[in-house]
């Protein structure tokens, strides 16, 4: 409704001083035209608004002029009650947004109070993973400060698989992938993304870190992203499956439906795996519910693995003599293992 986008634009400009028409735009969600008869509405219902022309120019109040914030609606209390403090995973942080929850809980109505209370003990958040793997965020909150502050920080990074070093970083902001969380930061190499996690220390430095203009973040993150994903090498293979297997596949690899369900209810997806080592582990591991198709080099290491698993159950001395059987000329019409 217009009323309620007029409201959000007021908002973000009483939150933010000034923005731009294109800001505004992709803020709300509609065209930069959308903004200029939105903000003419503004000022036709006495709502003080300025106009800046220029490269710096775009749309902001008069002087201090505030208007007084509406009360929460119980559809804005849910959503907000869904993303609850416990989501953070740190226990110092949760604690603290616990305490400022508890503030505005307080300054809520009598009915929309209770409201609160039933809808927290019919929400429990777990942050921990299956396997107990915990991302360490103990140095989100420094880290936090100094994007806030743009401060300049001195970290103690540990990448994957490399020695730690210390960097001095031009904090830019932070990102939440899940339940993972990132530093996004200037560097001398350029930009470059840290995952908090791996920050063994952290120290904020007296200077004021540099933002290079028109920084976005949201942009720089779904440009990194991708160039992520298509850094990935990738294994795809043609796999025909039992239902129940394909559907455990659909849900864990990207999978693409080629044929089926056929005569027996077997359908045949290609899968895109990391790796052919990933493949062959998952394919062993699907065993007398799916076979392979292509490419013929996974059949081939698929059997002679499975005919090796035989021959160690067989004891000693089978080994050979059964591999030698595991690897048939392929028949035509396309041999199926």
């Amino acid at each position: 409704m217009r009323a309620d986008r007029l409201l959000s634009a007021l908002l973000l400009l009483q939150a933010h001083g000034r923005l731009t028409g294109r800001e505004m735009a992709r803020r709300l969600e509609v065209s930069e035209r959308t903004v200029h008869r939105d903000m003419e509405a503004l000022g036709a219902s006495g709502v003080p608004i300025v106009a800046l022309r220029g490269a710096r120019g775009g749309w902001q109040l008069a002087g201090d002029w505030r208007t007084e914030v509406p009360g929460l609606e119980e559809a804005e209390l849910r959503a907000l009650l869904m993303a609850q403090p416990r989501m953070l995973g740190d226990a110092r942080l949760a604690h603290a947004a616990e305490r400022a929850l508890g503030k505005l809980v307080a300054s809520l109505p009598e009915s929309l109070r209770a409201k609160v209370a039933t809808i927290r003990e019919r929400l429990h958040v777990d942050t921990s993973g299956w396997r107990g793997a915990t991302e360490s965020l103990a140095m989100l909150p420094c880290v936090q400060e100094a994007v806030a502050g743009d401060r300049r920080l001195s970290i103690h990074y540990r990448p994957a698989g490399r020695e730690a070093g210390e960097r001095v970083v031009d904090p830019l902001g932070l990102v939440a992938k899940g339940s993972v969380w990132y530093l996004v930061a200037a560097t001398a190499e350029g930009l470059r993304t840290f995952r908090i996690s791996r920050i063994e220390a952290a120290t904020l430095l007296d200077e004021a870190s540099v933002r290079p203009a028109g920084f976005d973040l949201a942009a720089y993150w779904k440009e990194s992203a991708r160039r992520f994903r298509e850094g990935i090498s990738s294994y795809d293979a043609v796999l025909r499956l039992e239902p129940g297997a394909a559907a455990s596949l659909r849900h864990w690899q990207a999978a693409e439906d080629l044929e089926g369900p056929d005569g027996e209810g077997w359908v045949t997806l290609r899968v895109r795996f990391d790796s052919a080592d990933e493949a062959c582990f998952v394919v062993l591991g699907i065993g007398t519910r799916g076979e392979v198709l292509e490419p013929d080099e996974l059949r081939a290491r698929v059997a002679a693995e499975a005919a090796a698993v035989v021959a160690r159950s067989r004891g000693p001395g089978s080994t050979n003599r059964v591999r030698a059987r595991a690897l048939p000329e392929p028949r035509s019409g396309g041999d199926r293992t």
